[in-house]
């Protein structure tokens, strides 16, 4: 869709306003609404402004000192959002609006460096220096309740009723109480254009996946972001709400595992070797042990929260430890397919993943481990989890807060500004973490202690 289309919608009077929004660090959409004509006739090719906050804030919107951008040093001025045409969707769900994502950028024209899209482009051009392309795809868990949002606040989200009643992994039979929200969602995202491959019930009541077809990595988080803020938006007009949280209680979490695989700039499938024996091409092999030389120190754009970790844990189906494995659901890089398809599976990403920088930080990874030619240890052919050998990943957001902002790898390929815009982000919600008092800490201690 272009913008011509969009004036030929508006000339129609089939188009009433644009929503012009830049993801943030959170990968939520922020924004505003513009009339069709303004957003045509100026907005379009000059940008609009919005206050610079957006991109250092945490979940609740509370900014503060340590982020590289200051908003209250630099008396909460304006970045200005440059549309992105190639982003323009028409949500079916939202009649008369078209939406467009944007990039950040200093009113001199220069990138917002620690704008999460700016980061993910940089990493890509990186990528495309070397002769490469990545393709991405993502697959991205939620949770069905058949609460309304407001309801769900209003009991502090306790005693909320799923969807589905039991384990419905791979099932065709009890998902009645899911289905009519989730066939809504296929449609209406088929209809603005994202191409569905699956859909299935999950294990934890009410969990689901959507898988949509794999693209060029910065289209797929384009989608990505687009799809998260639908789904939301769909669920509440039914009357329902869904939640992507990696872990909502002690049942299964939310994963959004990203497949990633690079071809050359010619379409050649640089990381298969058919006269190798395992078919995979040297280049494949510098670029996962480049992950898991990696993956420590930058399991921070992959885990951004404190709830990351909690589904991060033995036993809860979501890697621990730090290895690679041939169709091995156990090890974080998995690697699948052959040929064409051969790709890894990254498996660290929960449901709260921005996937700008979920997928930034796999191709630096592996971009590492091309320039500097690392050797890859052997893989893993059972339970990686089993192994006391296998290094483990940072277990809590201080663990991996403390790699992140002392990692020389991350201080070279991401930029120091960068490392301290995200490491200030984790310390924030780490702050706030440490402040409140848990449900956990009231039934424990109320009484008994």
């Amino acid at each position: 869709m272009t913008y011509a289309h969009l004036r030929a919608e508006a000339d129609a009077d089939r188009l009433e306003e644009v929503v012009v929004a830049v993801p943030d660090l959170q990968g939520r959409l922020q924004g505003s609404r513009l009339s069709a004509p303004y957003f045509l006739d100026e907005a379009a090719e000059n940008g609009f402004n919005a206050c610079v906050y957006l991109l250092a804030t945490d979940a609740e919107m509370n900014t503060g000192p340590g982020y590289a951008i200051d908003a209250w040093r630099s008396g909460f001025g304006d970045f200005v959002l440059r549309p992105d045409p190639t982003t323009v969707r028409m949500p079916g769900w939202d009649p008369g609006t078209a939406l467009v994502l944007a990039d950040a950028t200093w009113p001199d024209g220069t990138p917002v460096r620690v704008a999460p899209r700016r980061v993910l482009r940089e990493h890509l051009d990186r990528l495309a220096a070397h002769g490469l392309a990545a393709l991405t795809g993502t697959e991205l868990e939620f949770l069905v309740f058949d609460d309304s949002y407001a309801d769900a606040w209003d009991r502090r989200y306790q005693d909320l009723r799923t969807a589905t009643r039991y384990n419905v992994d791979y099932s065709l039979q009890g998902l009645d109480g899911v289905e009519p929200l989730v066939r809504r969602i296929r449609r209406e995202m088929t209809r603005a254009g994202l191409r569905m491959e699956t859909a299935r019930g999950e294990v934890h009541p009410g969990q689901y996946e959507i898988v949509f077809r794999y693209d060029e990595a910065m289209k797929t988080c384009d989608n990505h972001v687009f799809f998260k803020n639908g789904v939301k938006q769909l669920a509440a007009a039914e009357g329902r709400a869904v939640t992507f949280m990696p872990k909502f209680d002690e049942g299964e979490g939310n994963s959004c595992h990203i497949h990633l695989s690079l071809r050359g700039t010619d379409g050649t499938a640089v990381l298969a070797d058919p006269a190798a024996e395992d078919g995979m091409s040297d280049l494949m092999r510098h670029f996962i042990a480049g992950q898991l030389a990696c993956l420590a120190d930058f399991t921070l754009l992959m885990a951004p929260n404190v709830n990351s970790y909690k589904r991060l844990r033995p036993g809860a189906f979501a890697p621990t430890g730090i290895g690679w494995g041939r169709d091995n659901r156990t090890c974080p890089v998995r690697v699948v397919g052959a040929g064409h398809s051969l790709r890894i599976e990254h498996r660290v990403p929960g449901g709260d993943a921005n996937p700008y920088l979920a997928t930034a930080a796999a191709v630096a990874a592996g971009l590492y481990g091309i320039e500097h030619e690392l050797p890859l240890p052997e893989p893993h052919a059972s339970n990686a989890l089993a192994d006391p050998g296998v290094p483990r990943l940072p277990a809590t957001l201080t663990a991996a807060l403390h790699r992140w902002e002392n990692s020389e790898i991350a201080a070279k390929v991401f930029g120091e500004d960068v490392v301290a815009h995200f490491a200030q982000a984790a310390r924030t919600e780490l702050e706030a973490f440490e402040g409140a008092v848990t449900d956990w800490e009231r039934i424990r201690g109320f009484e008994r202690l």
